[in-house]
């Protein structure tokens, strides 16, 4: 189980990473409530964006998307508003969306990256 951890956590670094580069300014992550946890809370262009990570070695039981079924979007929009709540200096007069990233590869520092902007 470590090995598997350890790579969900590179995946996650390189989800920051992209972020990052990408122009988002990361205000948190693996913020953690009763109801679940966020990987990545961040804004970009005054959005408030809730990032779900999945790190994969290779699509053989499906694409990461995948894993990110109805049950896990409503948990996730549960999350947004508990993290905005806590945090409201952070949240204040933002819209929020949910994003995800997903890597396939064997090494989650080189692996493919895609990234779904905005999660419905």
């Amino acid at each position: 189980m470590a090995a598997k951890d350890d790579f969900g956590r590179a995946g996650e670094e390189r989800a920051a990473q992209h972020l990052r580069a990408s122009g988002y300014a990361v205000l948190d992550r693996n913020w953690r409530c009763a109801q679940g946890e966020i990987d990545i809370v961040a804004v970009h262009d005054g959005m408030l964006c809730i990032v779900e990570v999945k790190t994969r070695r290779s699509e053989a039981f499906g694409h990461p998307f995948e894993a990110i079924d109805e049950r896990k979007r409503r948990r996730l929009w549960q999350l947004a508003f508990a993290w905005a709540a806590e945090h409201p200096d952070a949240a204040r007069r933002r819209p929020v969306r949910l994003e995800a990233i997903g890597l396939i590869g064997a090494d989650a520092r080189t692996a493919r990256l895609e990234h779904l902007v905005d999660m419905l």
